[in-house]
């Protein structure tokens, strides 16, 4: 039954457009009230002991994931969209006070965003220089945070990034590519400065 109505939405545009402007107003794409308070519950999932600070911004939509683990915390003034794609928090996660999240965003088990981290999981299109970007379609390229790694303050990741496991990238660093499990990142465009060497255990500076 849920196929063939995706399909339906898909070919009748005048019943995809009704629909759309019953969810958000088409100027203002953020979810109506009746879609934040009653739709969303049936949709998305929270964690057990999971909070999410009632200053903050939530602006989900029904047709994409908005999952928070067990024990996360989204701090207060955050933003979190998943108009364009999932947002995936693990457990013991925590979002710091004013971040962003757009998505396609994952973000694995005990990582940590610090305060004002921006990610977003997409970029506006511009292929065609004759017309508005905000009028062409977006480029989406998921962002995906490995399991115990921390984003310094004032942070960016742009779309397309893969950070590893427990890795940690240094306060107001902008991640243009992707950083390999256990390693040290910092600077704009951020790069890789040290690796845990595993076997020694100890941090090794990168030349």
């Amino acid at each position: 039954m849920i196929m063939p109505l995706k399909e339906k939405l898909k070919s009748n545009k005048k019943l995809k457009e009704f629909i759309l402007l019953m969810v958000a107003p088409k100027r203002n794409p953020r979810p109506r009230l009746w879609v934040r308070v009653f739709l969303n519950r049936f949709f998305h999932k929270k964690g057990k002991g999971s909070v999410i600070r009632r200053h903050s911004r939530i602006d989900v939509f029904p047709w994409h994931r908005f999952e928070v683990g067990r024990w996360s915390t989204i701090e207060d003034f955050c933003t979190v969209n998943n108009g364009a794609g999932d947002i995936i928090i693990g457990d013991r996660v925590r979002v710091g006070i004013g971040s962003v999240l757009i998505g396609p965003v994952t973000i694995g088990n005990g990582a940590g965003l610090g305060q004002h981290v921006f990610i977003s999981g997409f970029n506006h299109g511009y292929a065609d220089g004759s017309q508005n970007s905000s009028s062409q379609s977006l480029d989406l390229r998921p962002v995906i945070i490995g399991e115990e790694s921390h984003i310094g303050a004032n942070s960016v990741v742009v779309a397309g990034v893969k950070i590893g496991k427990r890795c940690q990238v240094g306060a107001g660093s902008v991640v243009t590519k992707d950083i390999p499990s256990f390693s040290i990142a910092v600077g704009n465009p951020a790069r890789v400065i040290k690796k845990y060497n595993q076997e020694a255990g100890v941090w090794e500076k990168v030349k």
